[in-house]
């Protein structure tokens, strides 16, 4: 038997390396190669599982070279009204306006908050990362903070801790706290372990309280801070690696 030699440069389809390369999606990638748009060393390339290294020199799609590029982890200050989507069935305005002409090349959201929603959302080109952080093994906690339509107390915050069931599936929170309280409405903090879809709407609603505000501030050790609303900024490599720490 021919023994494999462990030395060799790895090699993959062209479509995934144009995708680790951060240009689009796989799937893209792979659309765009049988549609012709993709040669390798001058030659045309049809078949999106044509071997390369993920170093390989002199790819082009479009009569344009495609340089290597390193992982792109951004953070964005989602508004309230987008939805996290590449393209909407609806043609609702979705988070990547917020990214209009900044040639970012592909980037994907790790998790999402909905269209109702807002705070920090990450995007990256990593998928290994985003699996990672989004993972509710490996990932950090997440911090909301919950404007509600009554005035919260101690039982309802022992309730949130200890959980309820919904539609199947138990929700809980990891701690919550009340930040403040007006005449009719009062403000929550509250830390998430595990991201089930609309958990606090869902969990709040269980009781009796409907959500009026819902901003994530924190994800782990990473914070909102004082980033504007619709703006986004690139993460330090220190945060990337606190996010998703690896080996």
């Amino acid at each position: 038997m021919k023994r494999r030699d462990r030395s060799a440069t790895p090699r993959y389809g062209v479509a995934r390396v144009l995708s680790k390369r951060g240009l689009c999606s796989r799937s893209e990638a792979e659309r765009r190669v049988r549609e012709g748009r993709v040669s390798v060393d001058g030659k045309l390339v049809l078949d999106p599982e044509f071997a390369l290294a993920l170093d390989a020199a002199g790819i082009e799609m479009d009569g344009v070279s495609v340089p290597m590029a390193g992982h792109r982890y951004l953070m964005l200050n989602k508004p309230r009204g987008l939805v996290t989507t590449t393209h909407d069935e609806k043609g609702r305005d979705t988070v990547y306006r917020c990214f209009e002409n900044a040639n970012l090349g592909w980037i994907a959201p790790v998790g999402r908050l909905d269209k109702a929603s807002e705070g920090l959302l990450l995007f990256t080109s990593d998928p290994a990362w985003s699996a990672l952080v989004a993972s509710p093994e490996t990932g950090p906690s997440k911090t909301y903070h919950v404007q509600v339509d009554a005035l919260p107390d101690d039982a309802l915050i022992s309730s949130l801790q200890a959980g309820v069931e919904d539609a199947g599936q138990w929700l809980q929170v990891a701690s919550a706290r009340i930040l403040r309280q007006g005449q009719r409405n009062g403000w929550l903090e509250i830390v998430l372990d595990e991201g089930r879809n609309r958990q606090i709407r869902r969990l709040l609603s269980a009781f009796g309280i409907d959500v009026l505000r819902l901003v994530r501030v924190a994800i782990g050790p990473l914070a909102l801070g004082e980033l504007a609303k619709g703006q986004w900024r690139e993460l330090t490599d220190g945060e990337v690696s606190a996010l998703a720490p690896r080996g």
